[in-house]
């Protein structure tokens, strides 16, 4: 943020103001924990504040501070509704197009209220009042982490908003091993540590509540691996009925992607996932180096994300939706093996 931003920010935050703060659909631990620490923060300055998730989240995320304050937008509708059209200030955080709330899309256009965007994606849009955009950044937590410096008011960071922001750091750098961890994203976490985040027992929270179906569901993806070394690549894919067998929640697939780029001599990963109920295969990708899942799937499945890290989506079956893959990762032999 520049200096003309922090002005304007603290000037709309001098007098009190109805918050409402938007994470994207299907929020993950990043887009959960920056909406509910930003929710903690903004409450101790004394604003009016609610989270707004356009949909519901995985249950490892559930445990979390101020978790029990949130309107889901599916079930809430008109309480949704209601909050966005009262709210005198929007934040949208963890994305940087409206395209990214699903139905809730035409709530926030038809807002009457200023935006403010804290987002680490590429290509951000241009719908903020203030804008904080840093693609080099481990994460939208560390972002609001940098967000409150930027306001002096560090001072305001208490044990549960450090453990919300601990928690979103913590799953969205895989564990501080992505490239995006920097020694500065170590030196927040050891502040956020210092300021009351147990971070053994937030690892624990997220990671270490499987179920046995998810196990299972994880050796089913591990059993459907496709491993294509002239391409350096590895695709998994799951059926709507294999996600039916093994009794599928929200989050149950979380991660499942990585393992493919724990194989040696693999930079590509990806995993398909059927969900007859949207009509869609939703796709994870994955990458180590310099290949830049972003790009691939902006070009080729109405997606992106991150250099290294992306999502997308195909509106064929499972079989074309390989086919189309296969037939398009054949002009990136090059570029997997440069």
């Amino acid at each position: 943020m520049n200096s003309a931003d922090i002005k304007t920010v603290k000037s709309i935050l001098s007098q009190p103001q109805k918050i409402a703060i938007i994470p994207h659909r299907n929020p993950d631990g990043d887009a959960m924990g920056s909406c509910l620490a930003l929710y903690g923060f903004l409450k101790a300055k004394g604003h009016t504040v609610k989270v707004v998730a356009p949909n519901d989240y995985p249950k490892f995320l559930k445990w979390m501070p101020w978790n029990n304050t949130v309107i889901n937008f599916e079930r809430e509708n008109p309480k949704a509704k209601a909050t966005i059209n009262e709210a005198t200030l929007i934040f949208t955080l963890d994305f940087n197009d409206l395209s990214r709330v699903g139905q809730m899309e035409s709530a926030l256009q038809e807002a009457t209220a200023d935006f403010i965007m804290i987002d680490h994606h590429q290509q951000p849009g241009d719908y903020a009042k203030v804008t904080y955009s840093d693609v080099t950044m481990s994460s939208t937590c560390e972002m609001v982490y940098n967000f409150i410096d930027f306001l002096e008011e560090t001072s305001l960071i208490d044990a549960d908003i450090a453990t919300n922001l601990y928690t979103g750091i913590l799953t969205d750098t895989g564990s501080f091993k992505y490239r995006s961890t920097s020694s500065k994203t170590h030196r927040v976490v050891a502040e956020l540590i210092d300021k009351g985040a147990n971070n053994m027992e937030i690892h624990q929270n997220v990671f270490d509540t499987n179920s046995p179906s998810r196990l299972h569901l994880l050796g089913v993806a591990l059993s459907n691996m496709v491993i294509l070394p002239e391409y350096k690549t590895a695709y998994i894919t799951l059926s709507q009925d294999e996600l039916d067998q093994y009794d599928f929640k929200k989050g149950d697939t979380e991660g499942f992607v990585n393992y493919g780029l724990t194989l040696e001599g693999i930079i590509f990963a990806l995993i398909f996932i059927e969900n007859r109920e949207e009509g869609i295969i939703k796709i994870s990708l994955r990458s180590v180096g310099d290949f830049s899942v972003n790009e691939f799937a902006r070009e080729h499945f109405s997606g992106g994300g991150h250099t290294n890290a992306a999502g997308g989506r195909s509106e064929v079956s499972m079989d074309e939706t390989i086919s189309k893959f296969n037939e398009i990762l054949k002009t990136y032999k090059s570029k997997l093996n440069p």
